[in-house]
């Protein structure tokens, strides 16, 4: 007689009951994926049996296999969690410099400006260019804002003026800017520029006609005294400015250097116009910025990691990859709610921005929740137990039967 079977399936209801508690374990951990024992028959083989019937001898644990059906999404309002809302894994930079795939997608920021995992795992993805736009095709790597959240001041090198001037107006007289008539100030607008350090600098503008279709510009810097500008701004028959590429020269603006000294900026008024309706201004703008810190941070759908600084500006910072699989069951589970590619899974079959190909879209100030239905599990676990003491008794059956047997006279 043999205890073999009884055995067999007493070990394979324990490994089942030990998936089923990590299971329920694991119910509210975020990204966690269900697993399940699958069972195989056990034979014993002899020699000359085949064709014939064999006893079983029992039962084991084949595999156990994790479930990757979507978890629901829960909104939690904070701006670094993300979710996914379909096929894909987020890419992490183990500390260890290996790649680990996750779909928990609770991250933080450090010091340095790295959006990391719980873990310290580094999250995957495109470097933004340092204008913010987000390269195509390039390198993966760890994603992060400017360093301590900050991004540096930046001189300005042009102001853009986008206007119309009504070309109905009275041609001005006299000579001075001071006893124009009509006075100077009546057609003006003013931009902001900015000098090596970040500091703002106000610079006015004037325009005063002097002829049909030519007007003179004069320029304020800081409050001083308006000055000409040349060449004066002349425009065609249609309105425009002739040439249509139309540039005024550049104006010097106080630097930041230690010895006194300017910097120049060029004025473009390439859209200017002239036409029979009030003067009105579209566009008053210089480049360069003052130095910024970080305020917000917003992650749209497709990945994209938008900045908002102190100084108005909207920066991106990169965007996140994911990566699928053709065999998800292939990936092999290393904790912190991580897994490995395998051979079995193969390396990822894609990857990509969100909600491109078959991967799914993010969901920001979200994360999704366990795929465990903990009703199911407890049923399962009902399941399991009788199978348990199931096993045990025939263990124990199998045991009086030997006593008979040894008690013989």
């Amino acid at each position: 007689m043999s205890f073999q079977q009884g055995l067999s399936g007493l070990n394979a209801s324990s490994q089942n009951l030990d998936v089923i508690g990590h299971n329920i374990a694991n119910a509210n951990t975020t990204g966690m994926k269900s697993s399940r024992a699958e069972f195989a028959e056990l034979y014993a083989s002899s020699l000359g049996s085949s064709g014939g019937i064999s006893n079983g001898i029992g039962v084991e644990v084949s595999t156990v296999s994790q479930q990757f059906t979507q978890g629901n999404i829960s909104i939690t309002n904070n701006s670094l969690d993300v979710a996914i809302n379909g096929n894909g894994f987020f890419q992490v930079q183990l500390p260890n410099g290996s790649t680990a795939y996750s779909r928990d997608g609770a991250f933080k920021l450090n010091d340095d400006g790295e959006i990391i995992t719980n873990t310290g795992g580094h999250l995957m993805g495109l470097a933004a260019a340092a204008d913010g736009s987000i390269p195509t095709g390039g390198a993966i790597g760890p994603l992060l804002l400017p360093a301590g959240g900050e991004i540096p001041a930046e001189v300005s090198t042009k102001i853009d003026l986008t206007f119309n001037l009504d070309s109905e107006a009275a041609i001005a007289t006299g000579t001075a800017p001071g006893a124009l008539v009509p006075p100077l100030a009546t057609y003006g607008t003013s931009a902001q520029a900015y000098n090596e350090q970040g500091v703002a600098i106000p610079v006015s503008f004037y325009f005063t006609k002097t002829a049909i279709n030519t007007w003179d510009v004069y320029a304020s810097v800081d409050g001083a005294t308006p000055a000409l500008v040349t060449p004066p701004l002349v425009f065609d028959t249609n309105g425009g400015t002739t040439p249509a590429s139309f540039t005024l020269g550049t104006l010097n603006l106080p630097s930041a250097a230690t010895t006194p000294g300017t910097f120049s900026i060029d004025i473009d008024i390439t859209n200017a116009t002239q036409h029979g309706s009030k003067f009105s201004v579209t566009t008053a703008k210089g480049d360069g910025q003052a130095p910024g810190t970080l305020t917000a941070i917003n992650i749209d759908e497709s990945g994209i990691i938008q900045g908002t600084y102190s100084n108005g500006k909207s920066l991106a910072a990169g965007q996140i990859q994911l990566a699928s699989f053709t065999n998800v069951q292939g990936l092999a589970p290393i904790g912190g709610n991580y897994w490995l590619a395998t051979v079995s899974s193969g390396e990822p079959s894609v990857k990509g921005a969100p909600g491109t190909g078959n991967l799914g879209s993010l969901r920001a100030g979200s994360l999704e929740d366990s795929n465990v239905d903990l009703t199911k599990e407890l049923v399962n676990m009902m399941t399991a137990q009788r199978a348990y003491q199931a096993n045990a008794q025939t263990i124990k059956t199998q045991d009086q039967v030997m006593s008979t047997l040894v008690n013989l006279r």
